[in-house]
């Protein structure tokens, strides 16, 4: 399995920004997809946004379309997430994942980061 990292969670005021990065530990980046979900408590893990570590291509929930921005750099086998225009409900964990093919559930992926905490205030 892949080790991910998140890091760059904080606390920001509604109308601002965060960039979210997740560096796999130690080894070249080689599965097909890398994905970010959060998650609030009692509820399930969402899917927010999902890149084809290939050809840079991306897929983003409705929620965060024209928001969110998800690139990668090979070199450095991380993934980015700007994240614009922060609303109270995007406050969640924000967690990394990586996978073997196009997916958009939680179950479509087999490695998970430890989670980044993003807080919104209004």
């Amino acid at each position: 399995q892949v080790q991910l990292v998140e890091s760059g969670g904080g606390l920001v005021q509604a109308g601002g920004s965060l960039r979210l990065s997740c560096a796999t530990s130690g080894r070249t980046f080689r599965s097909i997809v890398m994905g970010w979900f959060r998650q609030t408590p009692g509820k399930e893990r969402e899917f927010v946004a999902i890149i084809v570590w290939s050809n840079g291509g991306t897929y983003y929930a409705d929620s965060v379309k024209g928001r969110f921005t998800f690139s990668r750099d090979n070199a450095k086998n991380t993934g980015y997430l700007q994240m614009n225009s922060l609303k109270p409900e995007d406050t969640a964990v924000y967690y990394c994942a990586a996978g073997s093919g196009f997916a958009t559930s939680a179950a479509g992926f087999s490695s998970w980061g430890q989670g980044t905490q993003v807080t919104v205030s209004s």
